[in-house]
């Protein structure tokens, strides 16, 4: 699937187009009563396969879950290096900037994925490292009801879950959402959860714990900040459990 994002600039007599294509989407049928769907991102080089696959152990049957692949596209921070990316990074820090096109089109096409599920059906988003960032990313488009580019949000999330990652697009997120009464009530109603190894020689544990608190501050009050010691960049079983309880209880999945 293609997304096509447009930007004017001077007038908006010229528009400039990048079109991004996403790879293919692996689906989790719920094995029980279909009560909640999840769209889970997978990482820098992955594909929606690997964590589908990880995914469909988990003991919730309630759940469908959405594996989306990531356009192949050049990340700066591999030297342009093509793979599959939620949107271009050049280092993951503070400081850095966002790539605000590619995530908008990222959460874009999850939204999208999102807006076909049943209305009686709760729905999230989750995600690991580069995917968590996206999940986040989205969380606060949810919580301002927009976009960067200033395109309405029209999912209604109910949980966003973040594996050793990091907040993109944080600058001005605080003013954003205290200056809307709207806003923050919808991030202070929005359960995350963050989770992050205090080894991760990836995203530093620091970052992703800055991460949490920055959007603490910013209004998002339901916030579970969970840190692994010893853990790397990947995830274990130990985690896992933890997304598996947390979901359950958040989404109120049987």
């Amino acid at each position: 699937m293609s997304y096509q994002q447009h930007s004017s600039t001077g007038s908006g007599s010229r528009t400039a187009r990048r079109t991004f294509e996403f790879g293919r989407t692996y689906v989790v049928r719920p094995k029980g009563k279909h009560q909640a769907t999840v769209v889970w991102l997978h990482g820098l080089g992955d594909n929606g396969s690997s964590w589908s696959q990880l995914l469909e152990n988990l003991p919730l049957p309630n759940i469908k879950w959405i594996c989306p692949t990531a356009p192949t596209r050049s990340v700066s921070l591999l030297g342009g290096f093509s793979c599959t990316a939620w949107f271009d990074v050049g280092e993951i820090s503070e400081n850095s900037p966002d790539d605000l096109e590619g995530l908008d089109a990222s959460a874009a096409h999850i939204a999208n994925l999102l807006s076909t599920e049943p209305t009686d059906v709760k729905v999230g988003i989750g995600g690991f490292s580069m995917g968590a960032a996206t999940a986040l990313y989205s969380a606060t488009c949810a919580a301002t009801g927009r976009y960067s580019n200033g395109n309405l949000y029209p999912i209604k999330l109910r949980a966003v879950v973040g594996l050793s990652g990091w907040l993109p697009g944080s600058r001005g997120l605080r003013n954003k959402i205290e200056g809307s009464h709207e806003a923050a009530r919808r991030a202070a109603s929005l359960p995350i959860l963050v989770c992050h190894g205090t080894n991760d020689d990836v995203v530093s544990y620091n970052y992703g714990e800055q991460s949490a608190n920055l959007l603490h501050s910013a209004g998002f009050q339901l916030i579970t900040f969970k840190k692994y010691d010893g853990l790397g960049h990947y995830t274990v079983p130990t985690e896992m459990n933890e997304v598996h309880s947390w979901l359950k209880a958040k989404l109120n999945v049987e």
